[in-house]
């Protein structure tokens, strides 16, 4: 990894005075709304109470309540996505405190508490969905954006459990867990149809979705979505190559999603299908710019059987089988000359839980885990020579044994304590612990002091991939491992207000990244010293009896290398804000998103400014039986603004323009 001084930012900030008016506008306004707005039985907000209340099973693969979890737990709801009309699982996760998003017009990035190497594939965040492991066995990369295999208005809502989660989950769960909890055929309840359509990108996007709860007690859920856009015409400047152009029709997009999921009593099946493709205009991975028909395409298959019951007054029994299949392919043309870049990965596995009361003030949880990847397959096709085909084909297996004990020390006092082993071919044996200690001084107060531990073996890309003149292997590649310590107090203020605060500190140590080989001089992941950082999370919510909801959050890190350096692509300064209301006309409520991203750098060491957007989502509800009519407005104030590139190895340009301003218009129709 390479950090130099930074040199003049890439893109020029506007004046922020026009956003400072335009939000102080849209609160004073707001203002006005809420004694204005309909009463209360008209509402579709939850209380804060009702908020508070929502249990997540993401932390610990069990029920529990948010203060009972060992880490400053966040829900994003099913509420929350239609309130501000997100459509992608990067549009709702950049509502979490401490986090940042990065798009290099191909992949979204996810960003954790100042952490988020470009081109890394998010594979130090686990994301499951119902339970099950999203993650490939390939690359590790978690789905974000619209890799995610499902469509999120088939979500009821999405756990975010920040720090290590290593003692629960094992590989990947380094800077945190998401957990998606997905709709039940009983909470949709008939048919939905949706349509949307995005401008300038000519977006568009249909969905058909159909859940009832049976007579006989089988709940089912079906549902398939499709998307196509045109994406944008934009100008790229290809940096050395000595070339610049407009891409023309070359950014565009498609995707396709397929969810089932059948049930009764304690049994439960669930299947998720995404097939994903992305034109290129970038020229990824240095590959010949403006060169129509360059694209990556993603396709994965997960699914789950799930059997969950007590078998006594103190024993609960939580088993699963689980098998998964990805499809990694891509054409790119070097000199000329095409080549083909097709990726498998399949595995399956179980995994056994036990969670006990037999002790009294005891909640004990003993688990086991196994996974075999059975093929990962990465591919080299000389598309004009097949006999210069590589092939480089894997296997591997890992499994884990976890416990945990939650303990009531007194009335107010609770610790909870875990450790889960896990073995694999690579870095073989690894320990990783979790202690927490959680004070409830008082009804409206609770401290939690946490430290936790988790581990990532490098994955294939990293240790295997190898192509001649392009980069080198590494069969010697070992693991790295994080350790967070972290402070956290929840504060309820009042029946409508509440308050977190959270300190912390991580170290991740021998951290991999992208170097180069000495003997080849060709790029290489290797093992580097530490990374170190320190941050605070403030966050606030507010409700209004006339349904009118405000969220903030501000986060402030400082992430750092061994020799001081700043990491690239890690802002300093995060700020948000979210206030969804109802209006006082047409039976519309509205949803508005301001977002402040800190000075990033990249590689090379230049200044990515910082900067201020906004969107602005309104919904009606009511002006026909069973339609939903929806107008969001992406980017209000068409504020310039750039992301990071991937560095010189992956990219020609060292950051990318991101969107201006976009019109999005939505039906949704239920019967």
């Amino acid at each position: 990894m390479s950090f130099s001084t930074p040199r003049p930012a890439l893109a020029t900030r506007r004046a922020p005075s026009l956003v400072r008016r335009s939000v102080a506008c849209a609160l004073a306004t707001a203002s006005l709304w809420w004694p204005l707005a309909a009463v209360a039985d008209e509402l579709t907000e939850l209380s804060l109470e009702d908020l508070m209340a929502v249990s997540v099973v993401g932390a610990s693969k069990y029920e529990q309540r948010q203060s009972d979890v060992a880490a400053a737990v966040t829900v994003i709801t099913r509420e929350d996505i239609k309130a501000f009309g997100w459509h992608t699982l990067d549009e709702a996760l950049a509502m979490l405190p401490g986090t940042h998003d990065t798009y290099d017009r191909q992949y979204h990035y996810l960003g954790v508490r100042g952490f988020a190497l470009p081109g890394d594939y998010t594979t130090r965040v686990l994301i499951t969905l119902n339970g099950n492991r999203l993650n490939d066995p390939v690359y590790d990369g978690a789905p974000n954006g619209r890799m995610l295999p499902i469509d999120l208005n088939l979500i009821e809502r999405i756990e975010y459990i920040p720090g290590p989660g290593g003692a629960v989950y094992g590989q990947n769960a380094m800077f945190g867990v998401i957990n998606i909890v997905t709709r039940s055929g009983a909470t949709v309840d008939g048919g939905e149809v949706s349509t949307s359509w995005q401008w300038p990108q000519a977006t568009r996007h249909a969905r058909a979705s159909w859940g009832k709860r049976l007579d006989n007690d089988v709940d089912l859920l079906l549902s398939a979505t499709a998307m196509r856009s045109r994406g944008e015409n934009l100008f790229f400047d290809y940096g050395d190559a000595g070339i610049g152009g407009v891409a023309t029709r070359m950014d565009g997009e498609r995707d396709n999603e397929l969810f089932f999921r059948v049930g009764r009593g304690a049994w439960a099946f669930d299947l998720a299908h995404g097939d994903r493709r992305k034109d290129d205009p970038t020229g990824v991975y240095r590959s010949d710019p403006l060169r129509p028909g360059q694209y990556q395409e993603d396709r994965s298959t997960v699914a789950q059987l799930h059997y969950q019951d007590s078998l006594s007054d103190t024993l609960s029994l939580s088993a699963r089988a689980f098998a998964g299949r990805y499809r990694y392919d891509s054409v790119l043309s070097f000199d000329g000359a095409g080549y083909g870049y097709p990726t498998a990965g399949d595995w399956h596995g179980a995994e056994l839980q036990l969670v006990s009361t037999a002790f009294a003030a005891h909640k004990w949880m003993l688990g086991l885990e196994y996974q075999r990847n059975s093929r990962i397959d990465q591919l080299i096709r000389d598309l004009a020579d097949p006999t210069n085909d590589i092939a480089i084909e894997r296997a591997g297996t890992r499994y884990g044994v976890y416990m945990q004990d939650e303990w009531r020390l007194t009335e107010t006092l609770t610790t909870t304590l875990g450790l889960r082993m896990d073995h694999n071919g690579t870095t073989g044996t690894q320990y990783s612990p979790r202690a927490g200690l959680i004070w409830q001084t008082s009804p409206d107060t609770t401290l939690k002091a946490l430290y936790g531990r988790a581990h990532r073996a490098p994955n294939a890309w990293e240790r295997d991939y190898a192509e001649p003149e392009v980069q080198s292997s590494n069969p010697a590649l070992g693991g790295e491992t994080i350790d967070t310590f972290e402070l956290v107090a929840d504060h309820r203020v009042s029946r409508e207000m509440q308050l977190r605060a959270s300190l912390y500190r991580w170290t991740l140590s021998d951290f991999i990244g992208l170097g180069i080989e000495p003997a080849t001089e060709l790029p290489q992941y290797q093992s580097f010293g530490k990374v170190t950082a320190k941050g605070m999370e403030l966050s606030a919510q507010r409700l209004w009896p006339q349904g009118a909801r405000l969220r903030t959050s501000l986060a402030l890190q400082d992430v750092s290398d061994i020799d001081g350096r700043k990491v690239e692509n890690s802002p300093r300064v995060l700020a948000k804000l979210h206030l969804s209301s109802p209006l006082p006309f047409a039976g519309l409520r509205m949803g508005y998103e301001l977002h402040y991203d800190g000075k990033r750098y990249n590689e090379a060491g230049d200044a990515i400014a910082a900067n201020w957007r906004s969107n602005l989502h309104l919904r009606a509800e009511r002006w026909a039986k069973g339609l939903e009519v929806s107008l969001s407005v992406l980017n209000l104030f068409d504020r310039r603004h750039a992301h990071p590139g991937g560095g010189q190895f992956l990219h020609w340009q060292p950051a990318f323009e991101q969107d201006g301003r976009s019109l999005r218009l939505a039906l949704d129709y239920r019967f």
